[in-house]
């Protein structure tokens, strides 16, 4: 009887929604969680140099999660499957969180921290995927923004509430607050009806009604010659072929469930992502946000020492205001590629984030710095939402590629971002006097300007380049489009 109570709304794509971004929160917030507790209890252990400790520790969460993401993408829709890896998904979480939190030393935590980027693959890849199977395409980018709030949630709520039940509770008090997010996370998978079991157990469709057949027609068209109305002398015929019904004629995406879907190796899977330039630039915009955020996490709290003296409970402070605005950002970003397309959502929202970390060099007023924080964060988070909904129209037009495909290759660009951004940031400050914080400013900015052109060029159904070039060939009135839509791959 559980089974089939609730089916509508729990195989409603609001219900998996929501579910896909609780998970993405608790994900999030049992990575950032423990980042304020666990120098103080590497030090606890006798152990010295933690901060480089603890950045192995972040490293080996990336680790796991790469290496875990490509077979657990193959095996999604090899097997068709996405329930049941949300479930082992979370399993992992929680006994990776109950495995660092009892670990006697740092090996342990090393390999705690892997399996939990295990776990995490799974809510990114096949979390992402099933939201896209149950979700109308035209409204597929509001809702992956939507979900993809989870992203800030976490990292904003994390280290503060770390620090808090740290304080209060001792050393295990941030990890159980963790199993009982992953607890209450798992309620939500358990009650998720993938969209097709959802079909087929919702009670049956009343009976078609019947319809009269047409009355035939003949097998030509005459239209009128239009230079004289009242001459029909010139009149033109037009052989028609049969009819078919209209829902045969018109034109479907590659993964329409009436078609068998084929089944692809591994190496099938990346030659067709790497012959769809529309797929690489989005995955590039990906590796430049992991990257981005990545590198400024070791450096931008030694900044803010630096240069105006702060403690770490006001570095966080700076934190949450700069990371906030991108829980408005990723919906709105979304809801814009939807009614617009990601073709002029992604361009802006790239452009308009260059000059704020260039900005975040000068050294005046922190009121200032933090305002050109909140800036750059709020518009270089508004590309994630679009750039997951042109993967889900990717995985559409490329026969074989499935949604669980291409957030696999998402998740790992961004896991190979987010793993080089703390080495890249780390040794930059460190090694270069003076001048580590603006190399690295200039860094991000270049990377966002390499990134520029590749979504103007290949970005959306109809790329801003194409649109201008065919502006320029056709400066008069525009000709009307075809009826079937021409899509960049």
């Amino acid at each position: 009887m559980l089974a089939s109570w609730g089916t509508k709304w729990r195989s409603s794509y609001w219900f998996v929604t929501a579910v896909v971004g609780l998970g993405i929160v608790t994900d999030l917030l049992v990575y950032s969680i423990v980042l304020p507790v666990m120098p103080f209890h590497l030090e606890s252990l006798g152990y010295t140099n933690v901060a480089s400790l603890t950045g192995w520790l972040l490293f080996g969460y990336s680790g796991g999660l790469v290496v875990a993401t490509i077979p657990t993408a193959m095996l999604s829709e090899r097997y068709n499957s996405r329930k049941a890896p949300l479930l082992w998904g979370l399993l992992f979480l929680i006994g990776s969180q109950v495995m660092l939190m009892e670990a006697p030393n740092y090996p342990v935590m090393v390999v705690a921290r892997i399996l939990q980027g295990l776990s995490s693959s799974m809510v990114w890849v096949v979390g992402l995927a099933l939201l896209c199977d149950c979700t109308p395409k035209e409204v597929i980018g509001r809702q992956l923004g939507i979900a993809m709030t989870g992203l800030s949630v976490g990292v904003i709520l994390g280290p503060p509430l770390g620090g808090l039940l740290y304080d209060r509770f001792g050393f295990r008090g941030p990890f159980v607050f963790g199993i009982v997010s992953a607890f209450v996370d798992l309620v939500g998978r358990l009650l998720i009806i993938e969209s097709k079991l959802g079909l087929l157990e919702s009670p049956a469709p009343a009976p078609a009604p019947t319809i009269t057949p047409p009355i035939p027609i003949s097998d030509t068209i005459v239209f009128p010659n239009t230079t004289d109305a009242n001459d029909h002398t010139g009149a033109t015929s037009i052989p028609m072929t049969p009819r078919t019904s209209s829902r045969a004629s018109q034109p479907t995406d590659v993964d329409s469930e009436s078609q068998e879907k084929a089944h692809l190796s591994l190496w099938q899977v990346l030659v067709q992502l790497a012959k769809s330039p529309r797929a690489l630039s989005a995955l590039f915009v990906t590796l430049t946000n992991g990257l981005v955020y990545a590198t400024i996490e070791p450096a931008l709290p030694l900044r803010l020492q630096d240069v105006w003296h702060l403690d770490s409970t006001r570095v966080g402070i700076v934190f949450i205001a700069g990371l906030a605005p991108s829980l408005l950002s990723a919906p709105i970003a979304g809801y814009l590629s939807d009614k617009m397309g990601p073709e002029w959502v992604l361009p802006f929202a790239l452009l308009l984030s260059i000059p704020w970390w260039l900005l975040l060099i000068i050294r005046k007023e922190l009121g200032m710095f933090i305002a050109f924080f909140v800036f750059a964060s709020f518009s270089v988070s508004a590309v994630i939402s679009p750039v997951t909904a042109e993967l889900a129209t990717v995985s559409r037009h490329i026969k074989g590629i499935g949604f669980a495909h291409v957030y696999g290759a998402f998740n790992v660009a961004y896991g190979v971002g987010s793993a080089l951004g703390p080495i890249v940031g780390g040794q930059l400050y460190d090694h270069v006097k003076n001048y580590g914080w603006t190399i690295i400013c200039v860094f991000i900015a270049g990377m966002l300007v390499v990134g520029l052109p590749l979504v103007l060029w290949w970005s959306g159904d109809l790329p801003l380049w194409r649109r201008l070039r065919n502006k320029l060939a056709y400066p008069g009135p525009r000709p009307q489009p075809s009826s079937t839509p021409q899509v960049a791959h």
